[in-house]
């Protein structure tokens, strides 16, 4: 059996190795609500990886799912931090279980379609990937506001979502076999799947990345103007989560597109500078 303080202790470790920059915003929330995003993350790294990584992932994605359901009605698997860090989060918070569904079924959608033909259908996929997670998050960073709240973090997780698209775009297509883009956009800026298999960068690339970058920084600004709403010991951290996430657009744009030979990310040094300008 696991502890609580060990499975919390588990769930810091995969932040803190897998996705640096939730890390480093949300290790600005008071203690017991970092732990809770920890765990919240746990969970959702958990059914990512099942989907990447597994060699049955719709069996073991299924068998994931059976166990949430059991988790929702009292039976916890308390050999695994994941569960007994989760147990705590929703004794501590009033949890809401909808988002959790939806990010499980955001999961199945990778495993059944591969290529998107509108804007509209990678919106709707980013919703349930990405924008689930701030759903999942509001009861912990803001539980007194987070009905007024919900299409902020919806628009925040599109935002970022469309973000680790146009950085991964090389490696979803080469590891994956999954391409994002809009085949409509691609068509209308005359780019062929064949160019995005070869990794070509021409005029054509740099018109879908803008389109779905401009997309992109329009969710942002539609989350900036909900962000006062937030209480005062989660505004920054999730200020800086969107800072963080939007500069990896512009350092794409300092890399000249390069998304297919090199990852843009923001170093820790950058990240200190974005801080210092937003606090």
């Amino acid at each position: 059996m696991v502890d609580v303080q060990t499975a919390l202790k588990v769930c810091e470790e995969t932040i803190q190795t897998h996705s640096k920059t939730f890390y480093r915003a949300f290790s600005m929330l008071p203690k017991k609500k970092r732990q809770a995003v920890w765990a919240v993350y746990s969970f959702c790294r958990r059914a990512d990886d099942i989907v990447d990584e597994s060699p049955s992932p719709k069996e073991d994605l299924a068998s994931f799912r059976e166990t949430f359901d059991r988790f929702l009605q009292g039976e916890v698997d308390r050999n695994d931090p994941i569960w007994v860090a989760l147990e705590h989060t929703f004794q501590e918070f009033r949890m809401d279980e909808a988002p959790f569904r939806d990010l499980l079924q955001g999961q199945e959608m990778d495993l059944e379609q591969q290529r998107y033909e509108t804007l509209d259908e990678l919106l709707i996929y980013s919703y349930h990937v990405a924008s689930t997670v701030g759903l999942m998050l509001l009861p912990i960073i803001a539980p007194r506001k987070k009905e007024q709240l919900k299409e902020a973090a919806i628009s925040l997780g599109i935002a970022m979502q469309l973000t680790n698209i146009l950085r991964d775009i090389g490696e979803d297509q080469a590891e994956r076999d999954r391409i994002y883009l809009p085949k409509q956009v691609m068509d209308q800026f005359g780019y062929t799947e064949q160019e995005l298999q070869e990794g070509i960068v021409n005029q054509a690339f740099q018109h879908v990345w803008e389109y779905i970058a401009f997309e992109a920084e329009a969710y942002y600004e539609e989350f900036f103007d909900h962000l006062h709403e937030f209480p005062l010991y989660s505004r920054i951290p999730v200020k800086a989560a969107a800072y963080f996430y939007k500069a990896i657009l512009d350092k794409t744009r300092e890399n000249e597109y390069r998304v297919f030979t090199e990852r843009a990310f923001i170093s820790k040094q950058e990240k200190a500078l974005i801080l210092e300008d937003i606090t």
